[in-house]
């Protein structure tokens, strides 16, 4: 047995072991990487190299455009802005089929671009839309389906921590080019999901009956707009090259306090020590994670494990259709038991490599496993926004599985255009002169 086999074999056996047995992943991670690297090291070596790894790991200075991404959007969660975007949304639908669900669908699309967490808009529209919806006598069913199908749609569209994330492990994407070529698949994923509402309330006869006059319309726009500037001044700053990603998110938490502070005063100077607290728990949790994976990192290389699975895969077919449905099939399977952050991290390594061989771009590579990961965020057993929009929307699990099966199948298809059409995630990019 060769040593790459060997030592892929140990970290995953026992990354499994450790995780069955409640192992929190950070833990799981630098203890399976450590024992899998001993056939081949000094023990004492290995643990000293180890922690070098961590730190190394985290010594980033991109890295810390994720502690202010995640603050502000606490900030913005909390700044009264869902209300503004649900109002907005509902402007746009106006009175389509389903035009209450249609709102969901937008206002997870704006707010988990602002927030940059599916959850949080899961919890946010739900906990707003829901209660209308079921006034106006929809199914909560159905509701709680349309807002968990659609609240990961904020995670491709930018700003997004995950993006960060992979460009860190990935050795070289450009965090710019990622959030760019992130809108287009973001985009579809909504759309597709709008034009499941579209038909399933056409056919339930949902119907709205809001009339919104121009000055109305114009009123809700302005109240929104703030918020909506939020992604214009930063993405835009960004791709002007008026400053760097880090700096952005530190722009975005400044404009999101001056918001919620002094334009809409909807959060009190009382209120920040509590989102601040939270802010760094989050963080610890995952620049810890980061800083963890740094060792498996180093032991993949050290072993050459990436290649050795670059091998398996490629013996098992040369055609790139096969293999890149291999990966994906891979990707959705880790995605219904990992979080995103640790799965980017521990499967970029292995599989960028073999994409790449393939002709693959860095960029599509990324937005393709994030796309895919983004949907184990609304999959069982340990979908973290599918559990969480259930709870907001005061229904049982079983019944919103069976109507997520009709967005499950809208999403995939979306998956596999994304897939194998790459310039839905390098058109934009191309565009800005980043690919």
């Amino acid at each position: 047995m060769s040593t790459a086999i060997l030592c892929g074999l140990i970290i995953l056996i026992t990354l499994i072991i450790m995780l069955i047995a409640g192992v929190p992943i950070a833990v799981a991670l630098g203890v399976s990487s450590v024992c899998a690297i001993l056939p081949i090291m000094d023990f004492d070596v290995a643990v000293l190299t180890g922690a070098q790894r961590i730190f190394s790991g985290i010594s980033v200075f991109s890295l810390l455009a994720i502690p202010f991404f995640i603050l502000a959007g606490n900030i913005m969660n909390k700044g009264g802005i869902a209300i503004r975007i649900i109002n907005l949304a509902k402007v746009i639908t106006g009175r389509t089929p389903g035009a209450l669900a249609q709102t969901n669908v937008l206002a997870n699309m704006l707010f988990g671009a602002i927030s940059g967490s599916g959850t949080a808009a899961a919890s946010a529209m739900g906990s707003i839309i829901g209660p209308i919806e079921k006034e106006e006598g929809y199914d909560p069913s159905f509701s709680a389906a349309v807002n968990v199908a659609t609240a990961p749609t904020g995670l491709l569209i930018p700003p997004s921590n995950v993006m960060i994330t992979f460009s860190l492990v990935s050795g070289g994407a450009s965090v710019a080019a990622l959030f760019m070529a992130g809108y287009i698949p973001g985009i579809l994923w909504g759309l597709a999901c709008m034009a499941v509402v579209y038909f399933m309330a056409k056919k339930r006869g949902y119907r709205s009956t809001a009339k919104y006059t121009a000055a109305e319309a114009f009123k809700i726009f302005l109240q929104a707009l703030p918020c909506l500037l939020l992604i214009i001044i930063v993405i835009g700053g960004i791709i002007a090259g008026v400053f760097t990603a880090t700096e952005g998110s530190v722009v975005a938490v400044v404009y999101s306090l001056i918001l919620s502070l002094v334009f809409y005063k909807s959060i009190k100077l009382k209120d920040l020590p509590k989102i601040f607290i939270e802010s760094a728990e989050m963080t610890g949790i995952i620049i810890f994670l980061i800083g963890v994976s740094g060792i498996m990192s180093w032991v993949m290389a050290f072993t050459n494990i990436p290649e050795a699975v670059s091998a398996g895969m490629l013996a098992i077919s040369s055609s790139k259709i096969v293999i890149l449905l291999l990966i994906n099939i891979i990707l959705l399977v880790v995605g219904t038991f990992m979080d995103m952050t640790p799965a980017v991290l521990i499967f970029t390594p292995i599989f960028l490599p073999i994409c790449e061989a393939l002709g693959m771009n860095m960029i599509h590579f990324g937005i393709m496993m994030i796309f895919n990961l983004c949907i184990g965020t609304i999959t069982p057993p340990v979908g973290t926004t599918l559990f969480v929009g259930v709870k907001v929307g005061g229904v049982k699990i079983e019944t919103v599985i069976r109507q997520l099966l009709v967005y499950f199948a809208a999403i995939f298809i979306v998956l596999l255009l994304v897939t194998y059409i790459p310039q839905l995630s390098l058109w934009l990019p191309s565009l800005m002169g980043y690919v």
